[in-house]
C-alpha cells in the first residue's frame, strides 16, 4: 500500500504528470529535453526526475555528461494505472503545447524565448 500512495503522490504534480506525458510520448527524454520543454531550471528539472525514479515509475540511462529518462518497461499495475489516468486526463491542447515546445527546442537547442505579440502601428493622422 505505501508504494501505491507513493506513486499518487508523484503524480500529484502537476510538473511531473508533464514529464510522465511527455515521456510516454516520446521514450526517452534527457534532462535538457525537460527542462526547456517545461521552462524550469535544470535544478527543478532533475529533481522530479530523480523523484519519479524513486517512486518506480522512470528508470534513468547515463549517456556522457548526460542522463536519459524512460519510463520503466516493468512498471507495475498502479504506476500502468496512473500512467493511463494521465493519458486519458492531459488536455490535447495542452499537450500539443508541449509538444511544440519539444519539437522546437530539439531545433534550435536554445533556450525557448517567449515571443511577444506584435504591437500594431497606430495610423498617422491626417490632421
Amino acid at each position: 500500500m505505501r508504494t501505491i500512495a507513493g506513486q499518487f503522490r508523484a503524480a500529484a504534480d502537476e510538473t511531473r504528470l508533464k514529464i510522465l506525458a511527455l515521456l510516454d510520448r516520446h521514450g526517452e527524454l534527457c534532462v535538457c529535453d525537460v527542462e526547456r520543454t517545461l521552462r524550469v531550471s535544470q535544478s527543478k528539472a532533475s529533481r522530479h526526475l530523480r523523484y519519479l525514479v524513486s517512486r518506480g515509475f522512470l528508470e534513468d540511462r547515463p549517456a556522457g555528461s548526460w542522463v536519459h529518462y524512460r519510463i520503466r518497461p516493468d512498471l507495475d499495475a498502479a504506476g500502468g494505472a496512473v500512467l493511463a489516468a494521465v493519458r486519458a486526463a492531459l488536455p490535447s491542447a495542452e499537450l500539443a503545447e508541449l509538444e511544440r515546445r519539444l519539437g522546437e527546442q530539439r531545433w534550435t537547442q536554445e533556450r525557448p524565448v517567449e515571443v511577444q505579440p506584435a504591437v500594431p502601428r497606430r495610423e498617422a493622422s491626417a490632421g
